[in-house]
């Protein structure tokens, strides 16, 4: 614990009232009397060692403190049905401690609001929770209070973030970062102690409904964003946890929903690719916590994989942490996966394995009653079950909370939450998360001059259906229609909505034609007279939480419903159109990339969305974006994502091949060359480390932004590998005629493979170098060599 959270404590404990009933002395200067025997215990010595504090709590505790720990009790009415502390609690299963109370008057559940606004009321509301626990039960052990923050804080009003895929959009590690803080500056303030960020997993299959809440699709992108996100939670005193561990994002089809099992990836595959991200977490970031998966491996359930969750995890990756379990991950070993017999197997298995916290949305007296018979018939040792109590333990006391439980401050909350201050990140993060696809004959940017629009599209003033569970709750979007109003005060903008995203047969649409209702031909046909009537058409289409998120996996990747008839039918008007797409993962726009001139994508960009959007449609902001994922021709490409291996995208007569748009593309209203390769040494020992640099130059005649590109390629390997894999990145701002110069450093990290013997290692020989614009759009070549 750090001296700022120390004298946070002391000053708490001093000016703390204390409530009825509470033996005298619980509260003393500088240190809490959790176990209420009149005696500082080790375990309550804020300068005892930690291992110390561990060992004397563990030593304390019965069966039924230690299993206790290893469940989360979900709040806000899911399952813990109570808002504030109640006599009936002193007989249930939690009268003996919980590992961690989630999403905990977050705006959602049974209490929507009532607990989660104003935040003083929400702070209040969490002490008074938390002091049952320190008070009530017997050793007084601190909950560890979790939420979600996928695109912001999990809470009521907290600032809205554009999705993961937008973040992994902007390429940009500082300001990654810098989101982070605003998350863990909010968490702080509103008492969390851990959140369920970010998700690491890649998003090889489009068609996968998740594909929303990750960064991009490569491990080394994905990697890099994750570890600013993290290094940010946790240097403000919290937990991340980063998800889902491990093969996760791959389901056999793409299919999400109930199928969340069967991934088809090669072991060499699995550690190139799918954990490296976490790798990165744990090995160069830190992270402190992990949330294992319901999905198997090989037929192995992850959440009951010794080889995954210790093997890999602890004793190769050094993790620190405590192992959360994904909701139902337990119960589907036996239930799902059948590879144990009984509920109470299961749980044998999972623990053995390695997790330390069972969380899903029943109660958890499910979970800790046959724990405690799987601990009673010798299933799991008392030596395993110390060491998972333990291990939650440490986090427990790493946080401060047995130097400070009660933590958040509401006064503080209501300046900070929401504020002008961070409502900026969010803006700036909308903004950079823009990619432009395409901008024929320099259609973009518009003019302001312009006399009338249409706007037209279901996504254009949508608001309800861009809000996402694992966000804020409640959040002011504007949307693409409002923005562009505001931005042309003197402009006739006309709105008309076209279509649904859906229609009432999706998604059987996609595979039969049906007849559209009167409703449907009202709507395309004043959307038809209102594109007719302007001067220019922005159309806003794409997909939302009807069609991508967790449970909304599809079977196609054009635009469902009606709004490619909608597309053609408005492009049938001769209008000049600017097609935006408001989306969360990679469509085969195929109509839309022939026909459309100007083709802007914006993810989802958050509460700033119009905005950000009208922005840069009018000139005020020059897009710089880049492609985190490969967008296919046809669903029938899959699996098509970068990095690829030789002969995955060869000519053919009979098939489609190449991507509409690839990993890495985005264009600017400005140009940029590159010049000045340097690579140093030439030669290097398979220790040593390589550095490159070259100019990027702002050719055009405004500002912009460039987002240079380092890719690799080991010429001659022992095992089949890559053309080329990402191993740098950074995203520069320059002025009209501005020259600067980028440096990367490769490691040997950077250059290592998994070797035919499943060895991780560099491998010397000849190294190709290639600098850029996209992973097609290479400016620069060069190469060193690794010598034995």
């Amino acid at each position: 614990m750090n001296k700022h959270t120390l004298s946070v404590a002391i000053t708490f404990l001093f000016c703390t009232p204390i409530s009825g009933g509470i033996p005298d002395g619980i509260y003393h200067k500088g240190w809490i009397d959790f176990n209420k025997n009149g005696k500082m215990d080790l375990y309550e010595n804020p300068k005892a060692p930690l291992e110390d504090r561990v060992q004397d709590l563990l030593s304390q505790m019965t069966l039924e403190e230690k299993t206790c720990q290893m469940a989360t009790l979900y709040g806000s009415g899911r399952v813990l049905k109570d808002a504030l502390p109640q006599n009936n609690w002193k007989t249930e299963v939690w009268k003996d401690g919980i590992g961690n109370i989630d999403e905990e008057h977050n705006g959602l559940g049974a209490f929507k609001s009532e607990y989660s606004f104003p935040y003083a009321k929400h702070v209040n509301a969490k002490h008074t929770i938390q002091r049952w626990f320190v008070e009530k039960t017997r050793l007084g052990i601190p909950v560890d209070f979790t939420n979600e923050g996928i695109r912001g804080l999990c809470h009521d009003r907290a600032t809205y973030f554009p999705a993961q895929c937008g973040q992994g959009a902007t390429w940009n590690k500082k300001l990654i970062a810098r989101i982070g803080e605003v998350e863990a500056k909010e968490a702080v303030a509103l008492g969390y102690t851990n959140i369920y960020s970010p998700i690491l997993d890649i998003a090889q299959d489009p068609r996968w409904g998740r594909c929303v809440e990750t960064y991009g699709e490569d491990p080394y992108l994905v990697g890099e964003l994750g570890k600013q996100m993290i290094t940010s939670l946790q240097k403000y005193n919290l937990v991340a946890t980063p998800k889902h561990f491990a093969v996760y994002s791959i389901p056999i089809g793409g299919r999400d929903g109930k199928t969340r099992t069967d991934p088809h990836v090669a072991p060499r595959e699995m550690r190139t690719l799918y954990i490296e991200p976490f790798r990165m977490a744990f090995q160069e970031a830190g992270a402190l916590g992990v949330m294992s998966s319901y999905n198997d491996y090989d037929g192995e359930p992850i959440t009951g994989s010794y080889h995954f969750l210790t093997e890999i995890l602890r004793q190769e990756w050094g993790f620190k942490g405590y192992v959360v379990s994904d909701s139902e991950a337990v119960e589907f070993i036996s239930n799902k996966h059948k590879v144990a017999d009984t509920y109470e197997d299961g749980i044998a298995q999972a623990v053995n394995a390695g997790l330390n916290i069972r969380t899903h949305f029943t109660p958890p007296a499910d979970f800790i009653l046959p724990l405690r018979k799987a601990v009673d018939n010798g299933k799991i040792s008392q030596e395993t079950l110390d060491k998972r109590v333990a291990e939650i333990l440490r986090i427990k006391f790493r946080l401060g909370l047995f130097d400070n439980p009660y933590r958040g401050n509401g006064k503080q909350a209501e300046q900070i939450v929401h504020s002008k201050e961070h409502q900026a990140v969010s803006l700036e993060a909308a903004r950079q998360s823009l990619v432009l696809l395409k901008n024929e004959t320099n259609l973009l940017p518009l003019s302001k001059s312009i006399r009338s629009i249409a706007v037209i599209g279901p996504n254009a003033n949508e608001q309800t259906q861009l809000i996402c569970r694992y966000g804020p709750t409640n959040a002011p979007i504007k949307t693409v229609y409002q923005g562009i109003k505001e931005l042309l005060p003197h402009t006739e903008v006309i709105y008309k909505k076209g279509c649904d995203i859906i229609d009432p047969h999706f998604p059987e649409s996609e595979i039969l034609d049906f007849p559209k209702t009167a409703e449907e031909v009202q709507l395309m046909e004043e959307a038809i007279r209102a594109a007719k009537q302007a001067e220019v058409v922005v159309m806003v289409l794409g997909g939302n939480e009807l069609t991508v998120r967790e449970d909304r996996s599809r079977t196609s990747l054009n635009l469902p419903g009606r709004q490619e008839e909608l597309l053609k039918a408005v492009c049938a008007t001769g209008k000049p159109i600017i097609l935006v797409m408001l989306d969360g993962r990679a469509s085969s726009i195929n109509y839309a990339a022939a026909h459309i001139p100007a083709i802007l994508h914006a993810w989802f960009p958050g509460e700033f969305c119009g905005q950000a959007v009208a922005e840069a449609l009018f000139g005020d902001y020059n897009p710089g974006g880049r492609l985190a994922v490969t967008f296919p021709k046809s669903v029938g490409q899959i699996p098509f994502a970068f990095p690829f291996k030789p002969g995955s995208d060869e000519s053919s007569s009979t098939s489609v091949y190449g991507a509409l748009y690839p990993f890495g593309h985005g264009l600017s209203y400005t140009t940029f060359t590159y010049s000045d390769l340097h690579i140093s040494p030439s030669h290097q020992g398979v220790q040593g480390d390589i550095h490159v640099s070259c100019k990027i130059k702002n050719t055009g005649k405004i500002k912009g932004d460039e987002v240079v590109q380092l890719y690799l390629r080991d010429e001659i390997s022992s095992v089949t590998t890559y053309t080329k894999v990402l191993r740098g990145f950074e995203r520069i701002s320059l002025k009209a005629g501005e020259e600067q110069t980028v440096h990367f450093r490769l490691r040997p990290q950077d250059l290592g493979l998994w070797d035919k013997n499943m060895n991780f290692r560099v491998e010397p020989g000849s190294f190709k170098v290639m600098l850029g614009a996209s992973s097609t759009d290479i400016r620069l070549h060069g190469q060193f060599e690794i010598t034995p």
